[in-house]
């Protein structure tokens, strides 16, 4: 119940007792599906990790030949994303792997080129 009377409120409770914010708690790993896929000539790829790790992200053709590598340090626990561009590499129009490494955490997701 809310009423004004002169710019003043007065609420009647039971009210809001509590607010936790869920989105800043990292407690997962994961790495989401690239967008947009198909792509040309950018991409956003996201991931999160629940610890601070040693995190590599790599981008490999579809002969398992490492062709970029996006993220190779220690980061905090957090989300994050990156662009994965391919207008200085010479890639031809194809399937493409990225593989997120964070510690014991190992993933792979496939993204579509096109030109």
């Amino acid at each position: 119940f809310v009423a004004s009377i002169y710019g003043v409120s007065i609420f009647k409770k039971p009210f809001i007792t509590s607010v936790t914010q869920y989105d800043k708690l990292i407690n997962y790993f994961a790495l989401s599906q690239n967008y947009p896929n198909p792509f040309n000539p950018s991409t956003s790829i996201q991931y999160a990790i629940s610890s601070t790790q040693f995190v590599t992200l790599k981008v490999y053709d579809l002969l398992g030949r490492e062709v970029a590598t996006l993220v190779n340090e220690e980061k905090t626990a957090g989300s994050y994303e990156i662009e994965f561009g391919v207008k200085s590499l010479e890639l031809s129009s194809g399937i493409y792997f990225y593989k997120l490494q964070a510690g014991d955490f190992v993933e792979t997701k496939k993204m579509i080129l096109l030109k």
